[in-house]
């Protein structure tokens, strides 16, 4: 039956409250039924177009249907190539691999081996933990406050956020979380070097202490640039630093790139940005192209696992590997990764002007096209480093004026205070400042009619 384009936003929101689960989540922020997208835009039922910056949560690296995309799955479809091969090989999934090892750094690519997951991050974050736990023969495991890994059992185990593991009983066990550096609202009450300096001798404290309570870990899983937490940076030499202490204490390195992948901070992987070489790299998001798909690429010392340790039946997506591919080259071909860190840079100067006309933005940061504005009671008392308490009830206010003047973003970090910003790599100059203008108009527009000030 085709779609009746005379029906509005409401009849198909309705008919999704109706049919679909409680957990819903973007929906409920972001009301709106989508009948066709292209490049950062997309357009509703009722033919509003939207700019949008949550880009499937980052995996529209290219924006919506990029014709090199959509020219990549056409051809599987027209050459009869196997739509499905479990995890038996095909000319698009070698070509694929080469790929993908052709934009790790050679020092990582010449030693790595890659192992097909189910179709989402959290299941390659599952895979990496049954990795290293198979390697080291070891079971704790070590993860940072403001984590996120995504929300099967034993991801949500290793993320932050208590909300969604209140009513979960039974997590993964010996999961033990650390310090991350978070300069704005510091856990050691320092700030910037200082707090960062702190918190590396902190941790290696914890790694050196016969009486911390911590066994042996197997391995440690750290984003860069934290996303879900509040889109965090981590500086390069904490970074340097955890490396450091993890190789002196044999603990194999999990970064998790699920999000900042592919170019997304303005380096192929953040991790690059310290010029680390991880253990284990888990992928997904914008690796498949716009399609699911998700990878665990990893040192071959740790290639302890039997035939069969991990398998999943949709692992062998061959349009998402197509679509992978042409993404890949695109952005190699076109340096989206210099674009992206080009395009960050206008970003974060417009919205720090923004900020300097506003009284309820607290902090302006990210790295590349991973941005987050962090909204703040500034009518409230500040902490001793001089930053106020988080405004979640103000950010949800933003965030719909945002949707009313067609500009789409999500909210996250602490109490869902930081409005995040995660456009198609693929964004230009002119766009940048359109959103950027739209946001202050929604910024302005909220500040004059909410009296939360006081």
């Amino acid at each position: 039956m085709q779609p009746n384009h005379a029906l509005g936003n409401d009849h198909y929101l309705a008919n999704q409250e109706r049919r679909e689960s409680n957990a819903r989540s973007y929906p409920r922020r972001i009301p709106i039924a989508i009948r066709k997208a292209n490049g950062i835009h997309v357009t509703d039922v009722e033919g509003n177009v939207h700019f949008d910056c949550l880009s499937g949560a980052g995996t529209l690296a290219l924006g919506h249907n990029h014709p090199v995309v959509v020219e990549a799955i056409q051809r599987v479809l027209a050459d009869s190539t196997p739509l499905h091969t479990l995890d038996l090989t095909t000319p698009v999934k070698d070509e694929f691999m080469e790929e993908l090892l052709s934009c790790l750094p050679p020092a990582f690519s010449s030693r790595a081996k890659i192992q097909f997951c189910g179709p989402s991050g959290a299941d390659a974050v599952e895979a990496a933990l049954k990795l290293v736990k198979t390697a080291t023969q070891r079971r704790s495991i070590l993860s940072f406050h403001g984590a996120y890994h995504g929300m099967t059992h034993g991801a949500l185990g290793l993320t932050g956020n208590i909300a969604p593991k209140q009513r979960v009983a039974g997590l993964m066990a010996d999961v033990h979380f650390l310090p991350y550096p978070y300069s704005y609202r510091c856990p050691f009450g320092q700030g910037d070097a200082a707090g960062t300096e702190t918190g590396s001798r902190f941790i290696q404290r914890v790694l050196e202490d016969p009486e911390s309570g911590i066994v042996a870990p197997a391995g440690m899983i750290m984003e860069v640039v934290q996303g879900e937490g509040g889109v965090i940076p981590a500086p390069d030499q904490w970074v340097r630093n955890i490396r450091s202490l993890t190789r002196e204490h044999n603990i194999p390195l999990i970064i998790d790139e699920v999000q900042t992948g592919f170019g997304r901070t303005g380096r192929w992987f953040a991790f690059e940005h310290a010029n680390i070489t991880p253990d284990v790299l888990v992928l997904s998001k914008a690796i498949g192209g716009s399609l699911p798909l998700a990878v665990v690429v990893y040192d071959e010392s740790l290639d302890a696992w039997l035939p069969g340790a991990h398998s999943g039946t949709f692992r062998g997506n061959q349009m998402a590997m197509a679509a992978g591919t042409a993404t890949i080259r695109y952005i190699r071909e076109n340096r989206l990764d210099a674009h992206a860190a080009s395009m960050g840079e206008r970003f974060l100067s417009r919205l720090a002007q923004i900020k300097r006309g506003t009284s309820c933005i607290g902090d302006v940061r990210g790295r590349g096209l991973m941005i987050g504005v962090e909204i703040v009671h500034s009518g409230q008392e500040p902490d001793s480093l001089g930053s106020h308490p988080p405004h979640p009830e103000l950010a949800r206010k933003i965030q719909k004026a945002c949707m009313d003047r067609r500009l789409i973003v999500e909210l996250g970090g602490r109490h869902g205070s930081v409005v995040r910003f995660l456009p198609p790599l693929t964004i230009q100059e002119e766009q940048v400042d359109q959103v950027c203008q739209i946001f202050a108009d929604a910024v302005e527009s909220v500040e004059k009619t909410t009296a939360t000030y006081v």
